[in-house]
Order: structure tokens, then sequence, then C-alpha cells
């Protein structure tokens, strides 16, 4: 089918997705840490204290998503999506009121799980489930909406916040999303879609349908995961710390903010591109480049200083998260089914979450102890080009494994 004609007889759904992931920006690390000097400031945080906080925040918000993720596979999209929006919006305004270390950790436990987590979480599994033949365009198209959110919200709220203060710029997010997205959004998914490949039963009844038990116990699952999960470890933790970047390299921060736009349009065209080569090529046999951005990503912060560097490492960096985003979401359905694939799909993005709140964490760890943060860059680099390697063997097995009989 051609793009524009998909688009527009799959309109409702497609739009419906990629509001989700749009609006999951207020849960980012992004969008966060454009308050992180505020915060720090507010309580007396240094940069490990925060990172901290935000680490231990983001893996308990992983620990309940990998529970909590599996509604999808039991309650319809809209009603998942409708309460996550309004849990989303009321931890948006205890951001606005916050006044304690505490207060600050659970508001941030919750924009993690309701925002990064089940927002994205609930638009990926309904592209993996609505879509069959054509669900690498479909993702492709869904996950626009987080470089959209990477354009617009840094930009906006920055100077919202300059305007009102940061305790306004949060409460205005929490009115966008009850007023604006949530009846958008809930109008938009009414009406359920089912792909053609699957029975009136929503059951696929092509090849494997592998249970999150027997995905725990494959060895190909935690192989891929070891390279899909380094760009939100690298990614969140570079991006965390943005703030301590400019103040190293002697950058404005409106600088680097611009350049987020760069990251975005990047980021679309990749995802765009991305979508059709996986309908045609599998996203199985595409797993061994997710990489390489990356690290080329990694190597430019590392060891370029000037003001150009903010860019070139923002069009790397846009391309690797259209890679990331695109690829994921039409891999596991792609290997294990899709009968099972909230379940599934919570295991790994509750991985996913660990590993973008290891990042912060541990990189600001590392600060406090005085380690060179351009050979920290570097060597997220050097793991990127390892994990290479090790994707490019689990690619190799999975599609040798397809290839047997009952599979």
């Amino acid at each position: 089918m051609p793009f524009f004609a998909f688009l527009q007889a799959n309109a409702r759904w497609l739009g419906a997705g990629y509001l989700l992931a749009l609006f999951s920006g207020f849960g980012q690390t992004f969008f966060i840490s454009l308050f992180a000097g505020d915060l720090r400031a507010e309580f007396d945080l240094s940069h490990g204290d925060f990172g901290l906080i935000y680490m231990a925040a983001t893996l308990l918000s992983a620990l309940c998503l990998s529970s909590v993720g599996r509604t999808v596979d039991v309650f319809p999209i809209q009603r998942v999506a409708a309460v996550v929006m309004l849990a989303l919006a009321a931890f948006c305004v205890s951001m606005a009121t916050v006044n304690s270390v505490v207060m600050l950790f659970v508001t941030i436990f919750g924009l993690r799980l309701c925002g990064q987590g089940m927002m994205t979480h609930t638009s990926m599994t309904a592209m993996g489930r609505w879509f069959s033949a054509q669900r690498g365009r479909a993702v492709s198209i869904a996950i626009l909406g987080f470089p959209t959110a990477e354009a617009l919200f840094p930009i906006s709220f920055v100077a919202l916040s300059n305007a009102i203060g940061w305790r306004g710029a949060w409460g205005f997010a929490a009115a966008i999303l009850v007023a604006l997205s949530m009846p958008v959004i809930l109008t938009l998914l009414r009406a359920d879609r089912q792909p053609k490949s699957l029975e009136s039963d929503g059951t696929n009844v092509i090849g494997r349908q592998w249970t999150r038990a027997e995905v725990l116990r494959d060895p190909v699952f935690w192989a891929a995961c070891l390279g899909v999960l380094a760009p939100p470890f690298i990614g969140t933790a570079i991006l965390f710390h943005q703030v301590y970047l400019v103040e190293l390299r002697g950058w404005p921060l409106e600088l680097f903010a611009s350049a987020f736009v760069v990251m975005a349009v990047v980021s679309v065209a990749t995802s765009l591109v991305l979508g059709g080569l996986i309908d045609r090529y599998t996203a199985v046999r595409l797993m061994p480049g997710l990489l390489v951005p990356m690290a080329a990503a990694c190597f430019v912060l590392a060891y370029f200083t000037s003001q150009a560097a903010p860019f070139i490492f923002m069009a790397l960096f846009g391309m690797s998260s259209g890679i990331t985003a695109t690829l994921i979401g039409a891999l596991w359905p792609e290997i294990y089914g899709v009968r099972h694939i909230g379940a599934i799909r919570a295991v790994a993005f509750a991985l996913m979450v660990f590993a973008s709140a290891a990042g912060p964490g541990l990189v600001g760890w590392l600060i406090d102890l005085g380690i060179d943060y351009d050979f920290q860059l570097a060597g997220m680099g050097l793991y990127c080009i390892l994990m290479s390697v090790v994707l490019t063997l689990a690619s190799k097995t999975a599609r040798l494994r397809d290839k047997q009989p009952g599979n």
C-alpha cells in the first residue's frame, strides 16, 4: 500500500499512537532534566545526589512497569490510556508543588512510570498489535511523537519557565494533558483495530507465539537486550547531565537546547526510512547496525568542543533514536508474536527503564568522584562497538532458528 494511502486509511490509530508518544515527553529525561538546576538549587542537591534520586525513582518505576504493563493485554487500550494520562497529569501537578526531597522522589517515580513507561508502552504495544504486514511503517509513524516532543518541549518550556517560573511550567504541562491530549486521544481510540493476520479474538495464527516465561529463557532475548539497552543508558545519562556538559564546555544552555531541533528532524527522517526497510528486510536483519550512530555520537561529544559539536552530536543521536525506537517497536512482535506481546514488551521496556535509570545515577556518581567526563563518553562509544558484535550474533541466531520446522 502506498504511504499516503496507508496513512489515510489508518489515520485515527496512527494518530493515537503518535500523540501518546508525544505527550509521554512530560515523563522523559530530556524534559525533566531541563529543571535539574532548579531542583538541585531548591533542595541543595549535588549532581550525584540528584542523579541517585532520579536513578532510584526510575528503577522503582521499572519494577512496577513489568507488572503494570500487562494491563494492555487485559483491558482496552482506550481505558488504559485514560488512566495513564490522568495519573501523568496528577504527577505534573505534584512536581509543580513539590516541597521536600521525599515528595520529589515520589513525583519522579510517577512521572517515569506514567510518562516514559506506560504512555510509551501503550503506544508501541498498540502499534505492534494493530498492524502486522506494515508494522514497521506503523511504528515509524507513531514514534514521530518522540522527536516532536524533543523539538518543541525544551525550547517552549525553557521560555515558559523564564516567564512564569519552573513550577508554573509544570502546572501548564498538567493543564495540556487534561484539556488537550486526553479528549483528542480518547476520541481517536473509540474504535479498535485488528490486522488482517489476526483472528476475531485478536490472536495471531502465523508463527510461534511465545509466552513471557519462554522469552525469559531465550538467550537471543538477553543478547539482544545487551545491545538495545545501550541507547537508553547512554542517551539518558548525557541528556540528564546536559547542564553539567554545557558548563564544562562553556556553551550557552540555549545553544544545546536549540540543537534538539536537529535531533528531531534527523530522528523523523530516520524513522520513516527505517520503517519501510523493516517491512522489506525485517527488523532482525537490520538489528546489527543499531548502535553504529550512537557510538559515533559518543566519540563526537568526547573529542570535539566547538559550538558545532552539539549539532553534530544531536544529528547522530537523532539517527540513533530513530533507529532504536522504530527497530525495537517492530523487533519483539516479529521474533515472539503478538499474542502475549503486552507482557513481553513490559519486561523488555522495564529493562530499558532500568538502563535509563542507571545512566544518570552512575554518571553523576562518577562526576562527583572526579572521573573525567570525556573518558566516560569514550567508554560509552567503545561499549556500543562491542555490543554491535553481540547484536550481529543474536540476529544470525534468530534468523537460523526461524527457518527450523515448528517456528
